[in-house]
């Protein structure tokens, strides 16, 4: 009796463990923007620079599964390139937080400005965007990872498009236009070669393919009648005279021809 106590109270522990199980963390995809058009700029090199800093208090950019400072400097290491010999440009993030008030209203702010310097370190081109977000919670329970992910996102989207209309509003002497790449060349196979036609197997003996009908090999044909067979060539290679005309009295004049 007392066993099959003991043997109760332990299904019930780990049926207990078993429900208090935590779920496993959602994963979050990163941000990049490699994807969109590229600006290039007139200057040697871009430097990125990140001076974001919290927002106070109520600041809670730290439980944002991307941080949106380092998105924000990605997004100009994927999209602003160098294009120039001299000069460079300075990418600076100024914001780019989220905070929460007493009613649970999430604010973001994303700001960032580029500055273009010539070689001698003048500043010569300036450019400015800045965009926010609000979310006001609904009565349904929500999930905070998920509104600051999908917060971020969002003014990411807006900046791209902001960025994008400043530099070519305000830099527009400093793009470079973009410089299409040729398409691969892709190699194409040659077609096998055609083989030479078979010789055919009922030809006479001392023919060949590339003879006319009735014609033989020198070293085989047969002089005209009356006429001495060439003579062969002696075995040391050298070549003597053939003797090929007729012997004598072999050509008769025709009757009534005066001797």
């Amino acid at each position: 009796m007392k066993l099959q106590t003991f043997v109760f109270i332990g299904v019930l522990l780990v049926a207990g463990c078993g429900g208090d199980e935590t779920p496993p963390p959602e994963v979050y995809a990163p941000l990049t923007y490699g994807y969109l058009r590229t600006l290039h700029l007139n200057v040697a090199s871009v430097d990125v620079v990140d001076h974001s800093a919290p927002a106070g208090s109520q600041d809670i950019t730290a439980q944002d599964p991307v941080q949106p400072g380092q998105v924000l400097a990605q997004m100009a290491r994927d999209r602003i390139f160098p294009a120039g010999m001299s000069g460079r440009a300075v990418f600076v993030v100024d914001a780019a937080s989220i905070t929460r008030n007493d009613d649970n209203v999430l604010t973001g702010v994303m700001a960032a400005h580029i500055d273009v310097f010539d070689a001698a370190g003048a500043r010569v081109g300036y450019a400015e965007a800045r965009v926010s977000r609000q979310h006001v919670p609904g009565s349904d329970p929500e999930n905070l990872q998920n509104n600051l992910y999908d917060m971020t996102r969002q003014m990411m989207d807006d900046m791209n498009v902001e960025l994008e209309f400043q530099i070519r509003r305000t830099l527009g002497a400093f793009l470079v236009a973009n410089t299409a790449v040729p398409a691969p060349v892709t190699a194409v196979p040659l077609a096998p070669p055609v083989p030479p036609p078979a010789a055919p197997t009922d030809m006479p003996p001392g023919t060949t393919p590339d003879m006319a009908p009735g014609m033989t090999s020198p070293d085989v044909a047969t002089p005209p009648a009356g006429m001495s067979p060439p003579t062969q060539y002696p075995e040391d290679g050298s070549a003597p005279p053939v003797q090929m005309s007729p012997p004598p009295g072999f050509l008769q004049p025709p009757a009534g021809a005066p001797p």
